[in-house]
């Protein structure tokens, strides 16, 4: 038989607050201070990002969930009231003091609530934070009663009826608490192993060798440091389901009831174990919620079409509690406490008395989307939702790793293909479809275990503190689910709710989804900016294969060089190879096809030749962004890994040119360049050195290029621009939010730069063969 509770009130009383900052925490402190005005709160607020615990309140108290505060006349003075009301200390969990020393309650609300976090984290979060404040509330003079807000999953979905009563298990929390707190020395110490860290540099090396050692290095350790963290996740997933969890976010909360339990022994306890939490029904108004919870990603992936299938049985039940009547479950719980020798628990849920079934979850989604279509971004119609298989898990995951494998190949496939607007189309579509994957992956390991289980979770205690509620207060303040109208709260309340924020960004957003921005037009004056240009692909639309032809082709005619043609077509796989791992030895092993040519003869085919081949292939756009940039008082740098003699033409576009010089001996060039190209990180360090040099802020410079080997460059100034980029370099662009422009659709093509150039050298009477 249920208990018979007597709810009294917390007027008068002194309530400490934990997890203030979270979705439950923000709905009960509202509730204290709007309804409980004789009631003192103190709140447990950490430093976070150089903001004290008082400021996070001033903060807090703005937040949507005081929004009725915020709308009536005199709202500001009522929030500026609350925020004197309450007492904020400052700290954690793990290392709380100084709690005030006449608490009458205490509703601990906070935890870590993702459900893979790393092992330790976990652990530190939910069992260590529980036992040190357990530890602290026991200086009290005389014992608060504790509120302790854990989950209904503390008992892993099966089969059967969970009643409201202590866990059974036999799980050591201390033990695994100990072992928490080494595992992440271990795994530290696992990821240097030489074998580790060899095979994490080799795949950074294939990856992001043209951009230099730094780089690559950079990246090897950035993998470790992911390697950790996704061993440390594991470990904690298989900790938790060899004993019986499905994850250790479920795993830690029953061993923090526990560690609880034990820790306050002989002192008031209640246990409350919410279900799913989800925007409230009433208060503080229709559809209020913070952030996405367990239900939102996949009503949202639904509505986008991008959730293709949820695995499980469609009769299983989806015990979802709006956020309101678990925030009135938890006030009256914390007003009527139980004797120090019998602690309370208690089911806060639907699947009891009204339960939804993921089937049932499906058809109000279909209803809802089919009436109220997301857009399109691209501006073209609406968006068509999912329809839900209920496929098996065996089947479900055999179809993802198939995808996975295409994608895999087809990303391969898209590193070899030349850049362009269609190959940055295409691995936009590939990124989309990737993390598409990504989050079928993620849902498929995280709901899974839920999507199948048929328990139900036994509310008899809840509705018996629900009955005791004094009549006048419980309809506003009541907490019992078995009213609840689904097709009213899914498709009139939460679906709105959840949906609104995107519905907002897709509208905005339109046809340029995914483009990047533009270059900024307006660029405001300064005498101490530089604009440094990459050459090939960004000022002209060329390269350095092109610009050898050009040499070739314009020093007489072509059966003359036929063989030298040949040899260049044989080299060129070499070339790429080189170029893809290292743009410094690519350049020297390229440009030492012009030893023996004459210098002065290469000057002169530069000057009467091949000037104007390389001025018709300069981009148009590149010309005007040098202008304005000069216009605005700003330097104007060009660097290139082509040889100086081959970019004068482009002089009087540039306050300076830093290119290659090649050592002449009698006239004669010897292949050797006088210094080492500027390019990958030497163009970095050598931006750097020249800013110096100049008194130039680097913050306040822009460059512009179009190689992935150029990623150390950009990134060294403040405002970088992707031109005509790579598809990595397109890539690394449009996840960092930078620039991304296309430059050059009115420029001559190839082949007219070609034929001129051809043309000039018959033509020319001052030029000679400079081989």
């Amino acid at each position: 038989m249920p208990r018979t509770y007597a709810v009294t009130s917390l007027k008068g009383a002194h309530v400490l607050l934990t997890g203030a900052t979270g979705f439950i925490g923000q709905a009960v402190l509202e509730r204290l201070l709007a309804d409980h005005p004789d009631t003192r709160v103190s709140l447990l607020l950490r430093d976070r990002g150089g903001c004290g615990g008082r400021d996070r309140l001033v903060r807090l108290l703005r937040k949507d969930v005081f929004r009725r505060w915020h709308e009536r006349p005199g709202g500001d003075d009522e929030l500026a009231d609350a925020a004197r009301r309450v007492q904020v200390v400052e700290g954690d969990l793990e290392s709380v003091t100084g709690l005030p020393d006449d608490l009458d309650t205490v509703i601990h609300c906070a935890s870590a609530v993702t459900f893979d976090p790393p092992i330790d984290e976990a652990f530190g979060s939910n069992v260590a934070g529980a036992v040190r404040l357990c530890e602290q509330l026991a200086r009290q003079p005389v014992p608060p009663h504790l509120v302790y807000v854990s989950t209904a999953y503390v008992s892993a979905p099966g089969h059967g009826t969970v009643r409201e009563e202590p866990l059974r298990h036999t799980v050591d929390w201390r033990r695994e608490l100990a072992a928490s707190q080494t595992v992440r020395a271990e795994v530290e110490r696992d990821s240097r192993r030489p074998e580790v860290l060899r095979r994490l540099l080799r795949e950074a090396d294939r990856a992001h060798a043209p951009c230099g050692n730094q780089v690559v290095a950079g990246h090897a350790e950035e993998a470790r440091r992911a390697w950790v963290a996704r061993r440390l996740v594991a470990y904690g997933r298989a900790r938790a389901n060899a004993l019986g969890w499905t994850d250790v976010y479920t795993f830690t909360k029953a061993l923090a009831e526990r560690a609880t339990e034990e820790s306050w022994a002989g002192r008031p306890l209640t246990v409350l174990r919410p279900a799913i939490v989800e925007s409230a029904l009433h208060h503080p108004y229709p559809g209020w919620i913070d952030g996405h919870k367990m239900l939102d990603p996949l009503i949202i992936d639904y509505g986008t079409g991008a959730m293709w299938d949820l695995p499980g049985d469609p009769d299983a039940v989806l015990d979802v509690i709006p956020a309101d009547l678990v925030v009135n479950a938890i006030l009256a719980a914390a007003a009527a406490p139980p004797p120090a020798d019998a602690p309370h628990y208690f089911h806060v849920g639907s699947g009891a008395g009204n339960p939804l079934t993921y089937g049932a979850l499906h058809d109000h989604l279909d209803a809802y989307f089919t009436r109220h279509p997301l857009p399109d971004p691209s501006g073209r119609g609406h968006l068509r939702h999912a329809r839900w298989r209920f496929q098996s898990p065996a089947r479900v995951r055999t179809a993802l790793d198939l995808a996975d494998r295409a994608v895999a190949a087809a990303g391969s496939a898209l590193e070899w293909l030349p850049g362009g607007e269609r190959a940055q189309e295409r691995d936009r579509a590939l990124r989309h479809r990737r993390g598409e994957l990504a989050r079928q992956r993620h849902y498929f390991e995280v709901y899974q275990p839920y999507t199948g289980a048929q328990g139900r979770y036994d509310d008899r205690e809840l509705m018996a503190l629900h009955r005791s509620l004094p009549p006048e207060l419980a309809t506003e303040r009541g907490f019992d689910a078995r009213g609840l109208d689904w097709r009213g709260y899914l498709e009139e309340v939460h679906c709105p709710a959840v949906t609104r924020r995107l519905r907002d960004a897709m509208g905005l957003r339109g046809a340029a989804t995914g483009r990047g921005r533009a270059a900024p037009r307006a660029l405001p004056p300064a005498d101490d900016v530089a604009a440094v240009f990459d050459l090939d692909g960004t000022v002209v639309a060329a390269d350095m294969v092109e610009s050898y032809l050009w040499a070739r082709l314009g020093s007489g005619s072509l059966p003359g060089h036929a063989a030298e043609l040949l040899d260049l077509a044989r080299a060129v796989p070499r070339y790429l190879r080189a170029e893809r791992t290292d743009r410094a030895a690519f350049v020297r092993a390229f440009l030492r096809r012009y030893q023996g040519a004459d210098a002065a003869a290469l000057r002169n085919l530069v000057r009467d030749a091949l000037a104007d081949a390389l001025l018709r292939r300069v981009l148009p756009e590149a010309v005007r962004r040098a202008r304005e940039h000069r216009a605005a008082g700003h330097r104007t740098v060009l660097v290139t890994g082509s040889l100086d003699l081959l970019v004068e033409p482009l002089r009087p576009l540039f306050d300076d040119i830093v290119a290659c010089r090649m050592e002449s001996r009698g006239g004669v060039l010897s292949g050797r360049l006088v210094a080492p190209p500027v390019v990958g990180e030497a163009r970095a360090a050598w931006l750097r050195e020249y800013a110096r040099e100049h008194g130039l802020s680097l913050r306040r410079s822009y460059a512009y290029a179009d190689s992935y080997s150029d990623r150390p460059f950009l990134a060294s100034v403040g405002r970088p621009c992707a031109v005509n980029p790579d598809p990595r370099l397109y890539r690394y662009a449009a996840r960092r939010h930078w620039p991304v422009v296309r430059w050059g659709a009115h420029a001559g093509t190839r082949w007219e730069a070609l034929t001129e150039t051809v043309r000039a050298g018959d033509a020319s009477t001052a030029t000679r063969s400079y081989a």
